[in-house]
């Protein structure tokens, strides 16, 4: 090619195109101007008022591809209020009315034809990388799927456990049909995302292994690695652990900053809101937009309630403290120790090893005697409330799945549940699988990939008298009842088609009356609906609470929650905290003499739900032990909590104890992860 008597290379032309299109173009990725959207044809004008309802109608909204000064925009809104919706449309996807409302500029321009053409289609430039819902599941793709819970926790190697570095590659198929091989940059680009992501210990482990922590990390990695123009992040800040969004944020403020991708984030208000953000966008109610602009703007504007939930506007504890009570209404100051019982769990000297490598308690520890072990040891007692700390890939879901027998380590170590063994020994049954089942309720990330999505969300609840997920339950009339109360206490955050009682009562029989598995339910009577809503179709937070309630219900011996509020937005989060404390028995109201909008704990008026509705919180006899990774997701009853050591790094296991709920000890949070060294009742194993 011939300019100005030069003969240039091609390499060299596009190159020099290249630098001049990234120079002056200034055409929007994505521009949204007054635009309203559908998920289906709106046909009719009642068909889209009611079952195709507009959603973000007349939006406006502009991305840009470059601006003089930077815009980093963050989508904040409750779970399940539509941040998902929002980033499948700046996708293309859903239909646009008017159809030229909506457009790429940026895509359809020179430069974009330079890089890479197949960055013209939206859904391939714009890549979208989600945690919950059926993006949440495993590195494979959808759901799990053809294995069981405990298959991850085998030292075994099949050829079918592909490794993270596999995966990074997009080498996870044992026979693949010829297509077209994946971008996953050079190996400079490689290894860098994987030192800033923290996977260098991980890249031979197989991606059934990960902690719920690893895996996300790993596919933010996979995500960069497919250098898109701009990246998504639905909620990525969700089950890691503080040190790692510390080092995550930073490093998407880089990307951001170099444009390599464009990113944009979307939070729950209660999350961390990076620095580094200067623009934000608020999903009110109803798929509708409630602000957007520059960060101060929107955050200043936010009514009392919006600011409370909102990292940026934390209550402090001077306003806690004016009422004495926490959240559960419980006392910030408590230093009565609770009547406790039997030991649940025992361990003594537990490590957890596959082959020369141990997982879990790679540390030396003495006893009162002064002898030297190695191990966990620790002991769970009736009445107790633990929490249970830790960097992603410390253990704690390999501890949770030895207390679970899901581990199948846990036959063989010094471990004893409910005062039996896993195996029987001389004069000492074992304790069967089943029976610990019935004894301990449990709720995790795992639990939820693993649960059938097939299922009634009334069967969900159910469940919890089966022997396993699918197998027919033993329900008594009390049991019915149970399910019953728990469904009428939850009808707001379960039933996708509530509406308040004024409202509920002005429905025809059309309606409220339908045919499902044969049988004719009144979906405003009684709980019927709930036999007739899947599983699958819920929401991601109200999926989790499903699965809260289900480990809840029976009110098993030992309550085990795994990161069991995550994905939940800050009401239904408190009211979930409040059910666990008390039950039925309180509720929470609206109490103005707090400037941030905080709620009051109240008694339920009698006849809400009459004596048969009655249901009370953890029991004395019961026992708690609850995983998190987020503050305000610590329940008020934990008291006892452990912190383990950040894998291979040799240190100790931490024990400590609160007197009183989490949010009322001022710098708890730091003390627990060991940023507060001469806080009380830190101590080392």
């Amino acid at each position: 090619m011939r300019c100005h008597g030069l003969l240039l290379s091609k390499t060299t032309w596009q190159s020099i195109v290249f630098r001049s299109f990234s120079t002056r173009s200034k055409e929007p990725v994505v521009n949204i101007n007054d635009a309203s959207f559908y998920r289906q044809h709106p046909t009719t004008a009642a068909e889209g008022a009611g079952s195709n309802p507009v959603i973000f109608p007349n939006l406006t909204f502009n991305l840009p591809s470059s601006s003089p000064k930077p815009e980093y925009w963050c989508i904040i809104g409750p779970s399940s209020a539509g941040k998902t919706t929002f980033f499948e449309i700046l996708r293309g996807q859903h239909l646009c009315f008017p159809p030229t409302a909506r457009s790429f500029p940026y895509l359809a321009s020179a430069e974009i034809e330079q890089k890479d053409h197949r960055l013209r289609i939206p859904s391939r430039a714009i890549q979208y990388v989600g945690f919950a819902g059926k993006h949440g599941g495993g590195l494979r793709g959808g759901s799990t799927t053809g294995a069981y819970l405990s298959a991850r926790y085998e030292s075994r190697r099949e050829e079918t456990d592909f490794s993270v570095l596999d995966y990074l590659k997009g080498n996870m198929e044992l026979n693949p049909f010829s297509k077209e091989s994946e971008d996953v940059g050079n190996d400079a680009s490689l290894q860098r995302v994987i030192v800033d992501l923290k996977l260098e210990a991980l890249v031979d482990m197989p991606v059934g292994n990960l902690s719920n922590g690893q895996t996300r990390r790993a596919k933010i990695a996979k995500a960069l690695l497919g250098k898109p123009e701009v990246l998504l992040l639905d909620e990525p800040f969700m089950g890691l652990d503080p040190p790692t969004i510390k080092t995550l944020s930073p490093l998407l403020h880089d990307l951001a900053e170099a444009q390599a991708p464009r990113i944009v984030l979307s939070l729950r208000p209660q999350d961390p809101l990076p620095d580094w953000i200067t623009h934000i966008l608020y999903i009110g109610p109803e798929l509708r937009i409630a602000r957007q602009g520059r960060k101060d703007a929107v955050l200043g504007s936010l009514s009392s309630r919006e600011s409370a939930n909102s990292i940026s506007k934390p209550a402090a504890l001077e306003e806690k403290m004016q009422g004495q009570l926490s959240r559960e209404g419980l006392p910030l100051r408590d230093s009565r120790r609770p009547t406790t019982g039997k030991p649940i769990v025992e361990m003594h000297d537990v490590q957890v090893k596959y082959g020369n490598q141990i997982v879990l308690g790679n540390w030396a520890s003495a006893d009162v005697n002064g002898h030297s072990s190695r191990g966990l040891n620790w002991t769970v007692r009736r009445g107790e409330r633990w929490g249970v700390f830790g960097p992603n890939g410390s253990g704690k879901t390999t501890l949770i799945s030895l207390i679970c027998s899901d581990h199948p380590q846990s036959y063989s170590l010094p471990i004893t549940l409910f005062s039996r063994p896993r195996l029987p020994r001389p004069g000492n049954p074992g304790i069967s699988i089943f029976d610990l089942q019935s004894r301990i309720g449990h709720s995790s990330p795992e639990i939820h990939n693993f649960f059938p999505k097939q299922l009634s969300l009334r069967r969900c609840l159910e469940s919890a008298w089966s022997d396993t997920f699918l197998s027919p339950p033993s329900l008594s009339c009390f049991c019915h009842t149970l399910v019953d109360t728990h469904l009428r206490w939850f009808e707001p955050e379960l039933k996708p088609s509530w509406s308040p009682p004024e409202v509920a009562s002005t429905r025809t029989t059309q309606e409220r009356v339908v045919k499902y598995d044969g049988k004719t339910l009144d979906l405003d009577s009684s709980t019927d609906w709930a036999a007739a809503v899947q599983f699958s179709n819920l929401p991601f937070s109200a999926q989790r609470l499903a699965l809260l309630l289900r480990a809840l219900i029976k009110k098993p011996d030992l309550v085990v929650l795994d990161e069991a509020f995550s994905g939940m937005d800050a009401s239904l989060r408190d009211k979930c905290m409040l059910f666990l404390t008390w039950g039925t028995t309180k509720t929470l109201s609206s109490n103005p003499q707090y400037k941030f909008g905080r709620v009051s704990v109240t008694e339920t008026p009698k006849d809400v739900l009459g004596d048969e509705g009655l249901v009370e919180g953890l029991g004395k006899e019961q026992a708690l032990v609850c995983i998190s990774h987020v503050e305000e997701e610590v329940p008020g009853v934990v008291r006892d909590w452990l912190c383990l050591p950040e894998a291979k790094s040799g240190e100790r296991v931490r024990f400590g104890r609160f007197e009183g709920p989490l949010e009322g000890i001022e710098g708890g949070w730091e003390r627990i992860w060991g940023r507060d060294e001469g806080g009380n009742g830190d101590q080392r194993q």
